[in-house]
């Protein structure tokens, strides 16, 4: 009875443990790719951006797409990889009025998304 109460906790405290880790990566991963894209907005906002902008922003999401492919819904992952790939279109073609609104909402996405996967009663429940 004693080793099955020891055994319960010690699964308890494992998962907590690996809760906590995933919380925390996925949330420093978008918070590179967040200032990347806050950087990219403010060029484009600036009309100063150019193909090799985007391009940055697009070497350092692939980078994070890798390791948090692991963590996350890969539609998620996806519906990032088409928002960022539109805005650098539209940057390439120097359109910096339309891609505006595509950073606006990888912007978005990239500080929603993160809360969707932390430990928070509405997100277990």
């Amino acid at each position: 009875m004693v080793k099955a109460i020891l055994y319960t906790l010690a699964a308890a405290l494992l998962c907590l443990g690996l809760f906590v880790f995933t919380e925390w990566f996925v949330v420093k991963q978008f918070g590179d790719f967040s200032e990347a894209v806050e950087t990219l907005y403010e060029k484009v906002e600036n009309k100063t951006a150019n193909r090799e902008d985007g391009f940055a922003v697009r070497t350092l999401w692939n980078d994070r797409k890798e390791k948090l492919q692991i963590f996350l819904p890969h539609n998620d992952i996806s519906y990032i990889d088409y928002w960022l790939s539109e805005a650098c279109g539209l940057i390439y073609y120097s359109r910096y009025e339309e891609a505006l609104g595509k950073l606006e909402v990888l912007k978005e996405i990239s500080k929603n998304l993160p809360g969707a996967y932390s430990i928070r009663l509405e997100n277990i429940f």
